[in-house]
């Protein structure tokens, strides 16, 4: 039961984060590509990575990868936003736009997660 709480805290937490960033992201820019799920994406991927790469050193308790880990940065980033995102381009005649975000989301964050665990080496 415990373990169902740290993952439902995290993922309330996460939800709201990532609602309220791509809502400040879009308020700031008037683009039809999606940076706010972008940024999400690419935040949750360094956070996830500074995560686990501390939690593969014992750094950080079980308890937090569960929380913070599965909960907040699986709730704040978003495949199946990405995804809307991506086919709303494509669907808007928007074809360079949406290769742009494929291959600049899935480069940006694994590079990110990369750092993250980079960092706690």
């Amino acid at each position: 039961m415990v373990t169902v709480l740290l993952v439902a805290a995290g993922g309330a937490t996460g939800a709201l984060g990532r609602y309220l960033l791509d809502r400040w992201v879009r308020q700031r820019h008037d683009s039809p590509f999606p940076w706010g799920t972008l940024l999400v994406n690419v935040l949750g991927s360094l956070l996830l990575g500074l995560l686990l790469g501390l939690a593969s050193r014992g750094a950080v308790p079980p308890w937090a990868v569960l929380l913070a880990g599965t909960g907040l940065c699986g709730a704040l980033t978003t495949v199946s936003t990405f995804a809307y995102d991506t086919a709303a381009l494509v669907a808007d005649h928007r074809p360079a736009l949406a290769t742009a975000n494929v291959l600049g989301s899935a480069t940006l964050c694994l590079a990110a997660a990369a750092v993250g665990l980079a960092l706690t080496g």
